[in-house]
């Protein structure tokens, strides 16, 4: 981790619950909530469904790279980033330079429960239960880079939170 910022980053699929466990993360810990995703609706004034209907998957994850590095030059926030913001490398290496990564994970059914069909998730488009199986197949590895691993099924983002920072400051 960079000796300079003290960052705690959460990555996992769509449905682990980043923005609620980072809300409750970032009171905890004193810490600012920055949601990825909001700050690149923010900054092309546009919603993520918008920009993958009118430019595509690729566009959309340029805009995540650049606004991830932008982001993490700050120091003492809990940043929920995108499901699949760790697609690419060069983000992953920017999380490990910039941060403490902690990766959300969740059973199937868990997932489902808490986005079920959301239009606003374009990934999802066809048939949310048959996307989200193929996804959590092909993505099976893309959290494995960091640094712990936690399961959110059944649990509360309070307690969640507080394992997190047990962990962190550890």
């Amino acid at each position: 981790m960079s000796e300079c910022r003290n960052n705690i980053i959460l990555v996992g699929m769509m449905g682990t619950g980043k923005s609620t466990v980072g809300t409750a993360l970032a009171e905890k810990a004193g810490f600012r909530l920055v949601d990825l995703d909001q700050i690149i609706e923010e900054e092309a004034q546009a919603t993520i469904t918008e920009l993958f209907a009118r430019h595509g998957e690729a566009h959309f994850r340029d805009i995540e790279s650049e606004l991830l590095e932008r982001v993490l030059q700050d120091s003492d926030i809990v940043l929920a980033t995108g499901g699949g913001a760790v697609l690419r490398e060069v983000n992953r290496d920017i999380m490990l330079d910039n941060g403490w990564v902690v990766a959300l994970t969740a059973d199937l059914e868990s997932i489902l429960k808490r986005v079920g069909e959301d239009p606003n998730r374009p990934l999802l488009a066809g048939g949310a239960k048959e996307r989200l199986t193929a996804l959590l197949e092909e993505r099976k590895h893309a959290y494995d880079f960091a640094h712990v691993k936690m399961d959110t099924s059944g649990k509360s983002p309070d307690d969640l939170a507080s394992e997190i920072l047990m962990h962190y400051r550890g």
